[in-house]
Parts: structure tokens; sequence; C-alpha cells
């Protein structure tokens, strides 16, 4: 991937905005007079519920140095509301506050917004000072902790792909596609942006420092792709955390609505959330590629693999944590049904590209954008780690058309409901273990709460098809 697009771009700014981002980069509370001195208003702070939902707190300048040094409070009721804004877990814990500590490493300008700054924060408990058992971000450090025992870390790039929508008061929703011509896949410019909405989020992409690197329309009518350089996986799920604020706010600036759900349309493409993972020694040299193995695979990338498919079931609730995303799952679309892996195979669950050396990588191809990036990426990294741990081996790729083979090379069926998945993951301990019973629990009941909303809502298309005739 280019990695120096981003630097490129970034030497093009203006001047006040380069004095900003070296301010905002302080690295000492005594410092940070620094951001008043150059023209910062206020500081954005953000983290992610157990939705991935941007939530924070608007902090003026002048007040963000004792925040920096003793934290903020939030009420922990935050973290379990559901998507209709009920708070349906955690009444048995009173909803206590937690603390949110700026993660000062983080502090970026907003490219729309001059004058205030952003910075992500870490959630704590204010007595132990330990993490909260419900922080997204700090169950992903503790996953990446593990790896130093194996002499190997994670490098993580993104793939996101979203919807954009403009109102309209005649369509039962309330919006229509954006641009909804055909054949718009990989074109750019007026026809497939017409109010210049993507090329301002690329822009400020850039800016903003997440790594874009291309932007383009993707498949479906309306559907587009911001591509984010690969980099340690903190980062890049912070990038991923952070493009999809970037994307929502950007689109609402413009009157349109920006969607990261599965299968936003019934006649029209899913949306998916796909992770490209390489694994780099102590030095940062790739440590995937063995030209003398059968698979051109050194034995923990291969043990890597095999961990992935062990709890690729398991898995598939927090890349798929919606009843929507299902939509998405089909044996006739590019996404995988099945627990199996092949070489440059893009209907299998882990894909391996035909690049090696210090190209030697996986996809993950198994969600979609509403996924919890923090969330998804401990889940996959787990799962690779528990393989490492166990020294388990992947059974043979699979080749051609996957839906032919014989059932027993397919692996197992993946989940094809939501329910089916959380049932997966309430199955699988070594993924309970790692992300936390607190943390499982309450996702699982937030979850349930709204499968129970879906189970009793009746559906437009239930009307039509029963109505009239019967």
């Amino acid at each position: 991937m280019p990695e120096d697009l981003g630097d490129r771009e970034a030497g093009a700014r203006p001047d006040a905005r380069d004095q900003r981002a070296a301010a905002a980069r302080a690295r000492l509370v005594g410092s940070l007079s620094e951001l008043a001195d150059v023209g910062v208003r206020a500081v954005r702070l953000q983290y992610a519920d157990l939705h991935g939902i941007c939530r924070g707190k608007l902090i003026p300048i002048a007040a963000f140095p004792h925040v920096a040094e003793e934290g903020m409070g939030f009420v922990e009721a935050i973290m379990t509301l559901d998507l209709r804004h009920n708070v349906v877990a955690g009444f048995e814990h009173g909803f206590p506050d937690f603390l949110a500590r700026p993660d000062l490493n983080t502090l970026v300008p907003l490219p729309w917004e001059e004058d205030v700054v952003a910075c992500l924060v870490d959630l704590e408990d204010p007595v132990t000072h330990e993490s909260h058992p419900l922080d997204c971000r700090g169950v992903l450090k503790r996953v990446l902790a593990q790896f130093a025992e194996y002499g190997v870390a994670p490098v993580v790039g993104p793939e996101l792909e979203f919807y954009l929508c403009e109102p309209d008061p005649d369509s039962p929703r309330g919006y229509r596609p954006y641009a909804g011509q055909d054949s718009a896949v990989y074109t750019v410019g007026d026809v497939a942006d017409p109010k210049g909405t993507l090329a301002r989020m690329l822009d400020a992409g850039v800016e903003l420092e997440i790594g874009a690197i291309a932007a383009a329309h993707e498949y479906g009518r309306s559907q587009f792709e911001i591509n984010l350089r690969h980099s340690a996986a903190l980062d890049s799920a912070d990038r991923a955390f952070r493009f999809r604020a970037m994307v929502k706010e950007l689109a609402a600036r413009d009157g349109l609505l920006a969607t990261f759900m599965g299968k936003p349309f019934n006649d029209d493409e899913g949306s998916g959330f796909h992770l490209h993972v390489s694994l780099v020694d102590s030095d940062g040299a790739n440590a995937g590629e063995d030209a003398d193995d059968t698979h051109g695979l050194t034995p923990v990338m291969r043990h890597f693999i095999a961990g992935m498919m062990a709890h690729g079931r398991a898995l598939m609730v927090f890349f798929n944590p919606t009843v929507n995303a299902y939509r998405r799952i089909s044996a006739e679309a590019l996404v995988p049904t099945r627990v199996c892996w092949g070489h440059d195979h893009r209907m299998a669950l882990v894909r391996v590209p035909k690049e090696r050396g210090s190209s030697t990588r996986l996809e993950l191809r198994l969600g979609d954008g509403t996924a919890n990036p923090y969330l998804a990426y401990a889940g996959a990294l787990a799962a690779g780690l528990d393989g490492i741990r166990r020294e388990l081996e992947p059974p043979e790729p699979v080749a051609g058309m996957i839906y032919d083979l014989d059932e027993e090379l397919l692996g197992e069926p993946l989940p094809t409901t939501f329910y089916e998945a959380l049932e997966a993951l309430k199955a699988d301990q070594v993924m309970i273990d790692v992300l936390g019973s607190r943390l499982v629990e309450t996702f699982e009941t937030i979850k349930m709460a709204e499968l129970e909303r879906f189970r009793a809502w009746v559906t437009d298309w239930e009307f039509e098809e029963y109505s009239k005739l019967l």
C-alpha cells in the first residue's frame, strides 16, 4: 500500500493547521496551553460504546489541562443503551461513574471545525484506575499485550464500505440513494458524487491523519469506499473508529445520511468490513512467508489462520452485530458462509492473497460496517492468538466453486441469524474469557432486547404479503 501518500498530502496543509497539529501532540499536561495559543477553542473527547457509536463530550480549551490530568466522568448507563434509547442492562450495578482519561497521543485537529481538536480516551474505574470492563479499546489493548510472548505483533488494514442517501419525502423510509445510476462502480467525479461529498471525505481523511489513500464509488448504487492504509493494530482500530464517525458527520453536514448497515436496500449490494492482517517480528519484518512451505506460510501464520477458523462462529456476532447484517450473508454473494480458507478466494472466511514477502497477509471477510472496530479487532486477533498458543493447523484450502465441493471440505456453516451468532459466542469460553464476561453479558442483554423488538415488529413485507388475500 502507498503509505507515503498521506505524508505528501499532509505537507500541503496551511501553516496554522501545522501549528495546531504540532501543539495537539503535546505529551505533557503543562504544554497543553499551546493549543489555545494557536487558536484551539475546544477538545472533543471520543470513545466507542458497545455498538461502536462515537460518544464523548466537548471540553473548553481552558478546562482541558485539568481533564487531561484528572479525567472526565461519565455515567456507566451510556454503555448499556440499545439503539432505540433504552437503558436495558446494568441496573444491578447502580450505574456508577467511570472515568474517561485522554490519550494525548491521539490529539488531532478536526479538518471541518478548525478551532476544535479531537482526542480519544481510555475508560477506567475511578477508584482503582484499572481499565473499565466495558471499555472496548481497553479490551483490544489487553489482547495485543499478549502477542509479545510469541515474538510477533499484528498489523491491520481495514476496508469499510458505506452508502450515502439523500432525503426523499415520497419514500416510505424517508431516503433514497444519493447517486442512484447503474454501473457507477469505480467512478469518481460529479456523476458519481454530485455534491462532492466523497471528495471532501477523502480530503478530511488525509488531514485527520486516519490514513486515507483512495476513494471511489463501489458496486452498489450510492455505495462508496475510502481505502485506509495498514498500521499497528491499535492505531488501525483507532483510525477505523474515527473514520466511521467522520463519514457520518460529513454526510450530515451535506444534508445526507451515511449508513454502514450491511444491507440497506433489498435490490442492491451489501456493505462489508474486511480486515487485512499480517504479523511482524520484533524488527518489524513480515513474519508470514515461508517459501519452503506447501502454502508459502510460516507456522505462526498457519496457526493464526487456524485460530480464526476455530473461533469463526463466535466471531460472527461482533462482525455482524445487527439483525440486518444477516440479510447480506448469502451463498450468491462474495461473502463467507462456511468456516474455510483459500488462496485468493473471496468466498472463504479467510482469504490469503497471492502476494508474499512484505505483503504476506490474510483477509478476514466476515463483517459489515456496523461492527464496533475495537471489538471486531479484539475478537479476531484473540482468535488468531489462540491458534498460535495451541499451535493449531488449518485444513487444506478450498479452491474453485466452493459450493460444488463435498460437504466435509467446506467446514462448519457460519451462523445465519443474529440469535444463532449470539449462541455461538456463548458457547465459546475462550472468547468470553478474552473479552470479559461482563462485556459479553452486557452486549448479549442489549442485543437480546433488540432481537425482541424485531420479533414483535410487524414489517411492511408482512402486510404486503398477507393483507390482500388472507
